[in-house]
Formats: structure tokens, sequence, C-alpha cells
């Protein structure tokens, strides 16, 4: 099957014509919403994988879209979020899509789980933040020196899948442009985790009634793996994949590891 290439780009207006929210999309088949990290959305292999089989709807979360950062006070609650979110999947005619979310997506993404439980058909969680247990504090990754990110997000910074992700351009304005955007994007997303991850999320997380597949990088700095455990005992109908030799973004590091799994859950 080959893998479609070009994006597309969609506006739509929500939260009763206050909110534009601009959304990507790839590919063709069942839908499929990608929930982006923390520090906005990046296409890379791994969308193009999913692409190849599905139509993968990509959100780019409220003020980290270029031309409309001031989006981002529109809504001020995670709660509110939340229904935006489904208002957008509706908005978007997505009939019972595949969820996909990654670290901050990825509590985005149970959030929305729980709050609609009938609006996923299956949930994909890569290495999401949104419990806390002081025995395993997540890092604050807002207030992280830009050249000691990539220490914390990969279990190997120096290899070349991280450093094509960190440092994406030769061009010194443009990586001061996209160093910029990420700690804007960092403010924006971090205004609905911080000053501590955890809004309750675990109290939630009974409701979610997709099967769900976690998956995990053993080596992560940023949140701890030992949170895979807590996420699976929570959620009824869930597995985990511990990937080896990863660290907080699989699907950048380990990618054929993170597709095998993921394919797998997906049969």
């Amino acid at each position: 099957m080959s893998t479609p290439t070009t994006i597309t780009e969609q506006t739509v207006d929500i939260w009763g014509g206050r909110l534009e929210i601009t959304v990507k999309v790839v590919g063709a088949g069942s839908p499929l919403l990608y929930l982006h990290p923390a520090a906005g959305l990046a296409w890379d292999p791994f969308l193009f994988h999913l692409a190849s089989r599905y139509t993968v709807y990509a959100p780019e979360f409220p003020g980290t879209s270029e031309g409309n950062p001031y989006a981002i006070h529109t809504i001020d609650t995670l709660s509110d979020m939340v229904l935006a979110y489904e208002e957008l999947v509706r908005q978007l005619g997505l009939e019972r899509p595949v969820v996909v979310g990654q670290s901050f997506g990825g509590m985005l993404g149970a959030e929305l789980a729980a709050a609609f439980p009938a609006l996923p058909d299956k949930l994909i969680l890569l290495d999401p933040i949104g419990l806390w247990t002081d025995t395993a504090p997540t890092a604050n990754w807002i207030a992280m020196p830009p050249d000691q990110l990539p220490d914390l997000l990969f279990d190997n910074p120096t290899s070349p899948a991280a450093q094509a992700m960190l440092v994406p351009s030769d061009d010194v304005e443009q990586q001061q442009a996209a160093a910029a955007s990420m700690i804007w994007a960092f403010g924006c997303t971090g205004k609905f985790v911080w000053p501590i991850p955890d809004r309750g999320l675990r109290h939630r997380l009974h409701r979610i009634a997709a099967p769900t597949l976690v998956v995990w990088g053993r080596n992560d700095k940023l949140v701890s793996v030992e949170y895979a455990d807590q996420f699976h005992k929570l959620i009824a109908d869930s597995t985990v994949t511990v990937i080896e030799n990863c660290g907080h973004i699989p699907q950048v590091e380990r990618l054929d590891d993170t597709v095998e799994a993921v394919d797998k859950f997906l049969v």
C-alpha cells in the first residue's frame, strides 16, 4: 500500500464561532484523530505510516497555529478544552475515529475518551502525561533550557532520529524561529497542565470504554515508565507495550518498534 504524502489543511470554527482550529489532513480510509505533544504538531514518518491506512486528522492546539497565536486565550479550563475538541470531532464529521495522542496529546486523548466514551473506536496513548505520584514526579519540560531538552526527551539524544527532530535546519534564523515557536507552544499547552500536570485524570480513566493501547519508552526521563502500569490498571480494556532503549518519543526514537505495536493493535 502506497503512503500518501500530500497534506491538506482545513479551518474549523467551533466554540460558538469564537475559536478557529487548523486541522492538517492526509491519507484515505477510516478516520484517525492525532493529538500532538506539547511542542506542537510535527509531521513525521509515523503519521505518514498511519495515513497509509487511515485518513489522519491532526488539529493544531489553539495558539500553536501560524498567524493565530492568541487563540489560546479563548479557553481557560481543561474541561472546556475537552468539550471544544469533542465539538471539533463533530464538526469534522468523524464517526468513531481511532484516537492517537502523544505526551500532552495522550492526556488530551484520554480526557476526551473518558468524557465521551462512545467517541473513539480505539485509543492509543504514547507516553501520556496526566498522572502524578510523588515517588515519580513528571519533569518540568517548560522550564527546561532548550539545550537540555534532547537529554530529557531521548534515551540517545545523539541518534540521527533525535537530531533530525531537534535540529531540523542548518539555517540559524530558522532554528531561532523554531525555538520560539516551541516555547510558545509549551506555554499554550502548559496552561492546562502546570504547576502540577495532574487534573484528576486518574478519577476519570475508568470511564474509557474503547480498547486502549499504552506505549511507553522504557527509559522515559520526562514521565516515568511506572505510569504505564497505572494507566493499565485504571483503563479496563487496555494493553501495554514497553519499548526498550527508548525515551519519551517512541514513534521517533524507535519508529519500527512503535509501528509494530500499533499495527498489531489496530488489526
